[in-house]
């Protein structure tokens, strides 16, 4: 049973202030999905309306009390900046990466955070103000590179994943969520602390508050003449773009002209092989 904790108002004001950057936000579902088993996350509607909701003070008092389980959005879309950089890794190994990472951090006078979590750890960086994505993506990369930490993408299968995971999003863009801190992870079944106070909320988010937040000034410092590694940088394209493919002959492929139906399973769609079906 877990242990009853509640939030005062200060908890959190202080919270907000660190973690929350817009008021869109996810929830972790409380009942496993009856397929998979996994605790999926969603966006929240009004049950009336069907309007998404936004984040509000009770909504993170909630999820400090452990009454349910938010997940955040790194980047703000009207400016395109981030009040933190979330290194998540959850591989055999992740624990030595992220420490390797917390260590050279710290050489340039970085103060992370080390969180754990079901598999391994995130490793925070927060910002004195929100910081532009695409300028605290170079400095994690360009470290990560620098310290043979692999990085989950260019056909690598493990590595760390950064959030923020794009330089900008569109209008109407979300990009993608990250847990959020101290809340009771639904799949676990129990609150992953940060490595750096007792584990009690107070004194959580009291560390938080304390640990030196990186400037704008220093962050440009770090990157001066750096540039996202070309293998990570990504084409900007619309989350709703489709994927398509064109054949040699020049015509487009669509793959969605030859399945039948689909069906949602968690955030997945999934539907029977073309060719399956073909054969009986």
């Amino acid at each position: 049973m877990q242990a009853v904790i509640k939030a005062t108002s200060e908890m959190v004001r202080d919270y907000s202030r660190l973690f929350v950057n817009r008021g869109a936000y996810t929830l972790q579902s409380s009942r496993p999905h009856p397929e998979s088993g996994r605790h999926y996350y969603f966006r929240p509607k009004a049950k009336r309306t069907g309007a998404e909701l936004g984040l509000n003070p009770a909504t993170i008092r909630r999820h400090l009390e452990g009454e349910l389980t938010i997940g955040l959005y790194a980047i703000n879309p009207s400016t395109q900046r981030s009040k933190w950089v979330a290194i998540d890794a959850d591989y055999a190994g992740a624990m030595e990466d992220l420490l390797k990472l917390q260590y050279f951090l710290q050489q340039d006078k970085v103060e992370a955070a080390l969180e754990m979590s079901k598999r391994g750890g995130h490793l925070w960086v927060f910002m004195e103000k929100p910081a532009l994505a695409r300028e605290c993506r170079i400095y994690i990369y360009n470290l990560a590179l620098k310290l043979g930490v692999r990085i989950r993408a260019a056909g690598l299968a493990e590595g760390i994943e950064v959030f923020p995971k794009h330089d900008e999003l569109r209008e109407g863009e979300f990009g993608n969520a990250i847990r959020g801190p101290l809340g009771i992870h639904r799949g676990a079944n129990r609150r992953f602390w940060f490595y750096g106070a007792d584990y009690d909320l107070e004194k959580q988010i009291s560390y938080l508050t304390r640990l030196r937040k990186v400037s704008e000034q220093q962050l440009r410092s770090f990157i001066a003449g750096k540039t996202m590694p070309p293998e990570f940088a990504r084409n900007r394209r619309s989350a709703d773009q489709s994927v398509s493919f064109v054949r040699t002959s020049g015509h487009e492929f669509r793959i969605l002209d030859h399945v039948g139906r689909v069906r949602k399973v968690g955030r997945n769609y999934v539907t029977q092989c073309p060719s399956c079906a073909e054969g009986g």
